[in-house]
Protein backbone atom coordinates (compact mmCIF):
# COMPACT_ATOMS: atom_id res chain seq x y z
CA UNK A 1 0.00 0.00 0.00
CA UNK A 2 1.08 3.55 -0.56
CA UNK A 3 0.92 6.63 -2.73
CA UNK A 4 0.71 5.70 -6.41
CA UNK A 5 3.50 7.12 -8.53
CA UNK A 6 4.08 6.61 -12.23
CA UNK A 7 7.17 7.02 -14.39
CA UNK A 8 6.76 8.95 -17.64
CA UNK A 9 9.18 10.87 -19.88
CA UNK A 10 12.07 10.30 -17.49
CA UNK A 11 10.26 11.52 -14.36
CA UNK A 12 8.37 10.03 -11.44
CA UNK A 13 5.12 11.75 -10.55
CA UNK A 14 1.87 11.29 -8.72
CA UNK A 15 -1.74 10.72 -9.79
CA UNK A 16 -4.55 13.10 -8.86
CA UNK A 17 -7.47 11.48 -7.02
CA UNK A 18 -10.20 12.99 -9.24
CA UNK A 19 -12.43 10.03 -10.31
CA UNK A 20 -10.08 7.68 -8.35
CA UNK A 21 -11.95 4.56 -7.17
CA UNK A 22 -11.54 0.87 -6.36
CA UNK A 23 -11.58 -0.10 -10.06
CA UNK A 24 -8.47 2.03 -10.55
CA UNK A 25 -6.91 0.44 -7.47
CA UNK A 26 -7.66 -3.02 -8.90
CA UNK A 27 -5.65 -2.17 -12.02
CA UNK A 28 -2.74 -0.78 -9.97
CA UNK A 29 -2.62 -3.92 -7.82
CA UNK A 30 -2.75 -6.13 -10.94
CA UNK A 31 -0.01 -4.08 -12.63
CA UNK A 32 2.20 -4.50 -9.56
CA UNK A 33 1.50 -8.25 -9.42
CA UNK A 34 -0.22 -7.94 -6.04
CA UNK A 35 -3.33 -9.86 -5.11
CA UNK A 36 -5.66 -8.70 -2.42
CA UNK A 37 -8.61 -6.48 -1.75
CA UNK A 38 -7.94 -3.35 -3.83
CA UNK A 39 -8.92 -0.11 -2.12
CA UNK A 40 -8.53 3.37 -3.54
CA UNK A 41 -7.42 6.04 -1.09
CA UNK A 42 -7.71 9.77 -1.70
CA UNK A 43 -6.60 13.08 -0.25
CA UNK A 44 -2.92 12.15 0.06
CA UNK A 45 -3.75 9.38 2.53
CA UNK A 46 -0.12 8.19 2.36
CA UNK A 47 1.35 11.68 2.32
CA UNK A 48 1.86 14.26 -0.36
CA UNK A 49 4.29 13.55 -3.14
CA UNK A 50 6.68 15.98 -4.75
CA UNK A 51 7.47 16.70 -8.34
CA UNK A 52 4.96 16.64 -11.16
CA UNK A 53 1.38 15.39 -10.98
CA UNK A 54 1.41 13.28 -14.12
CA UNK A 55 -2.13 11.88 -14.38
CA UNK A 56 -5.65 13.07 -13.60
CA UNK A 57 -9.19 11.84 -14.22
CA UNK A 58 -8.14 8.16 -14.31
CA UNK A 59 -11.20 6.02 -15.02
CA UNK A 60 -10.46 2.29 -15.29
CA UNK A 61 -13.12 -0.35 -15.83
CA UNK A 62 -11.14 -2.67 -13.55
CA UNK A 63 -10.26 -5.18 -16.29
CA UNK A 64 -7.20 -3.40 -17.70
CA UNK A 65 -3.72 -4.83 -17.24
CA UNK A 66 -2.12 -1.43 -16.62
CA UNK A 67 -3.04 2.21 -16.05
CA UNK A 68 -1.88 2.95 -19.61
CA UNK A 69 -5.00 1.15 -20.88
CA UNK A 70 -7.42 3.21 -18.74
CA UNK A 71 -9.27 6.33 -19.77
CA UNK A 72 -7.34 9.31 -18.34
CA UNK A 73 -6.21 12.85 -18.99
CA UNK A 74 -3.21 13.45 -21.20
CA UNK A 75 0.13 13.11 -19.41
CA UNK A 76 0.78 16.20 -17.30
CA UNK A 77 -2.67 17.69 -17.92
CA UNK A 78 -4.23 18.17 -14.49
CA UNK A 79 -5.88 20.71 -12.20
CA UNK A 80 -4.76 19.34 -8.84
CA UNK A 81 -2.42 19.90 -5.92
CA UNK A 82 -0.46 17.23 -4.05
CA UNK A 83 -3.12 17.20 -1.30
CA UNK A 84 -5.09 15.17 -3.88
CA UNK A 85 -2.44 12.49 -4.46
CA UNK A 86 -4.01 9.07 -5.05
CA UNK A 87 -3.12 6.02 -3.01
CA UNK A 88 -3.85 2.29 -3.10
CA UNK A 89 -4.00 -0.61 -0.69
CA UNK A 90 -3.66 -4.11 -2.15
CA UNK A 91 -3.77 -5.71 1.31
CA UNK A 92 -4.85 -9.37 1.11
CA UNK A 93 -5.99 -9.24 4.74
CA UNK A 94 -8.64 -6.55 4.46
CA UNK A 95 -12.28 -7.43 4.66
CA UNK A 96 -14.11 -10.17 6.50
CA UNK A 97 -12.15 -13.14 5.18
CA UNK A 98 -9.39 -12.75 7.76
CA UNK A 99 -11.86 -12.21 10.57
CA UNK A 100 -13.54 -15.50 9.65
CA UNK A 101 -10.40 -17.56 10.26
CA UNK A 102 -8.42 -15.46 12.72
CA UNK A 103 -9.75 -17.22 15.81
CA UNK A 104 -9.74 -20.82 14.64
CA UNK A 105 -7.48 -23.49 13.24
CA UNK A 106 -8.27 -24.47 9.66
CA UNK A 107 -8.04 -27.87 7.96
CA UNK A 108 -9.11 -29.44 4.68
CA UNK A 109 -11.14 -32.66 4.87
CA UNK A 110 -12.53 -35.14 2.35
CA UNK A 111 -10.28 -34.18 -0.55
CA UNK A 112 -8.32 -36.46 -2.86
CA UNK A 113 -5.07 -34.92 -1.60
CA UNK A 114 -3.92 -32.92 1.43
CA UNK A 115 -4.09 -29.71 -0.64
CA UNK A 116 -7.83 -29.84 -1.40
CA UNK A 117 -11.08 -30.53 0.38
CA UNK A 118 -13.89 -29.15 2.47
CA UNK A 119 -12.84 -26.21 4.67
CA UNK A 120 -13.27 -26.94 8.37
CA UNK A 121 -12.55 -24.62 11.29
CA UNK A 122 -11.79 -25.62 14.89
CA UNK A 123 -13.62 -23.30 17.23
CA UNK A 124 -14.72 -23.68 20.87
CA UNK A 125 -13.54 -27.28 21.01
CA UNK A 126 -15.29 -28.52 17.86
CA UNK A 127 -14.59 -28.83 14.14
CA UNK A 128 -17.22 -27.31 11.87
CA UNK A 129 -17.68 -26.52 8.21
CA UNK A 130 -17.78 -23.12 6.53
CA UNK A 131 -20.94 -22.14 4.65
CA UNK A 132 -20.31 -21.12 1.04
CA UNK A 133 -22.58 -18.05 1.14
CA UNK A 134 -20.36 -15.22 -0.03
CA UNK A 135 -17.41 -17.60 -0.47
CA UNK A 136 -14.91 -16.22 -2.98
CA UNK A 137 -11.38 -16.85 -4.22
CA UNK A 138 -10.22 -14.37 -1.55
CA UNK A 139 -11.52 -16.68 1.17
CA UNK A 140 -9.74 -19.60 -0.45
CA UNK A 141 -6.52 -17.55 -0.64
CA UNK A 142 -6.71 -16.85 3.08
CA UNK A 143 -7.23 -20.54 3.87
CA UNK A 144 -4.35 -21.60 1.61
CA UNK A 145 -2.07 -18.99 3.12
CA UNK A 146 -3.01 -20.09 6.63
CA UNK A 147 -2.33 -23.73 5.76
Amino acid sequence: EGRVEVYHAGKWGTICDDQWDDRDAEVVCRQLGLRGNPKALSWAHFGQGSGPILLDEVQCSGNELSLDQCKKSDWGQQNCDHIEDAGVSCDPFTGTDLQLFAKGTVRLAGGRSPSEGRVEVYYNGDWGTVCDDGWTDRGAQVVCRQL
